[in-house]
């Protein structure tokens, strides 16, 4: 269970890394073809160097959300399964919600120094700098969780 979590989280590391890769190589594309300053022109690349971070996130909701469910489905009390349920799906929302505010907080520190990473100008804004500050996060995140998850004793279903 908690090695299909930790693969999940791996794997949301790798494809922000892979994401912020991709986005360094669009904007060379377009800063080459000229284009910075034309954000209604579309850049000269390849709708398929999007595949392996989309491939690599539907891998790491997999594997994700059925490790989470297995872990609270089987780590609480029958009593409490329902609950247990109900949390796990609750992660999620609440990811959402700590997402909007990382956006959000990114996108004042940034436009208060300037243009902002997240500019109406794709060609102008840095997503690169977020993608690589998400797998920093990510890999931070991973690290934590080993921690973690190397000092959880599981409980048998008997002794609850």
């Amino acid at each position: 269970m908690l090695q299909r979590i930790g693969a999940s989280m791996a794997t949301s590391c790798v494809a922000m890394a892979v994401a912020a890769l991709v986005e360094v190589r669009r904007l060379r594309v377009a800063r080459d073809a000229g284009l910075v300053d034309r954000p209604d022109v579309a850049v000269p690349m390849s709708l398929w160097w999007m595949i392996p971070q989309y491939v690599l996130m539907g891998l790491a909701a997999v594997l994700g959300m059925v490790g989470l469910e297995e872990f609270f489905y089987d780590q609480v009390p029958d009593t409490l399964r329902s609950v247990g349920l109900a949390l796990c799906l609750s992660i999620f929302g609440v990811g959402s919600y700590a997402s909007s505010l990382l956006v959000s907080v990114i996108d004042w520190a940034t436009r208060s120094k300037g243009e902002s990473w997240f500019s109406d100008n794709l060609n102008r804004g840095h997503l690169d700098y977020f993608y690589g500050l998400l797998a920093g996060l990510a890999a931070l995140e991973v690290a934590v969780f080993l921690y973690f998850a190397n000092r959880y004793v599981y409980t048998k279903k008997a002794e609850l």
